[in-house]
């Protein structure tokens, strides 16, 4: 009667377990970095900053007709919330509020204005201009005063950020906090004192060449 051989477990050399110990060791940190976990981490492993952008290139310049006439300042707070089905929002879900503010300019494009739009009498004393409606330009977000208040976001969404180029992207909140000051500029009366304020311009234009009466309309 044979007695069976029985197999010892392979001891793991010790340079692996080293090796094993300082790859957790990195995960542990690496994660405590990256969900901030763990208090004074970041303080311990700083960053500085190094800007070698290479030199900005013209690449085309664009003739501009536009008077800028007036110039709003707008802010708004946006409450962005994004939820998964099925899921609570501990797991998968995030929330952020953040406070925009930028400025929309209006404007009134000159260049559109045709020799029909101008009618000077023949004594050069009386003016009459048919300029665009003012429109609204686009609007711009400052930097310095838009920031984000709070982003509450589910353990799925923190993991997933570990592995991302961009965990704190704001571009959804800063899109919806631009077409909300949009919105806001159409509803005010911006639009109205742009057209206020380049008739006054003008007028006073004109009555500087010696034009003693000058009429402004606003049409297509």
């Amino acid at each position: 009667m044979t007695t069976p051989i029985r197999h010892l477990p392979r001891r793991i050399p010790g340079w692996a377990k080293a090796l094993i110990a300082l790859v957790l060791v990195l995960v542990v940190l690496f994660a405590g970095l990256r969900l901030s976990v763990v208090p004074g981490l970041k303080d311990l492993f700083g960053t500085d900053t190094h800007d070698r952008s290479g030199p900005a290139l013209l690449k085309s310049v664009r003739d501009i007709s536009r008077y800028e006439a007036a110039s709003g300042n707008f802010q708004v707070v946006v409450d962005l919330e994004k939820d998964a089905r099925f899921l609570p929002d501990a797991i998968r879900g995030t929330r952020t509020l953040y406070v925009g503010a930028g400025t929309v300019d209006a404007y009134v494009d000159l260049g559109k204005v045709g020799e029909d739009d101008v009618t000077v009498d023949a004594d050069r004393t009386s003016a009459t201009l048919r300029l665009p409606h003012a429109a609204l330009g686009e609007p711009a977000l400052d930097p310095e005063r838009s920031y984000a208040v709070s982003k509450q976001r589910g353990l799925l969404d923190r993991l997933g950020d570990l592995f991302s180029d961009n965990p704190n992207g704001e571009q959804a909140v800063q899109k919806l906090a631009s077409r909300h000051i949009g919105d806001a500029a159409k509803d005010s009366e911006l639009a109205a004192r742009a057209e206020s304020n380049t008739t006054a311009m003008l007028q006073g234009l004109l009555r500087s060449l010696g034009f003693e009466e000058v009429r402004v309309s606003y049409g297509s």
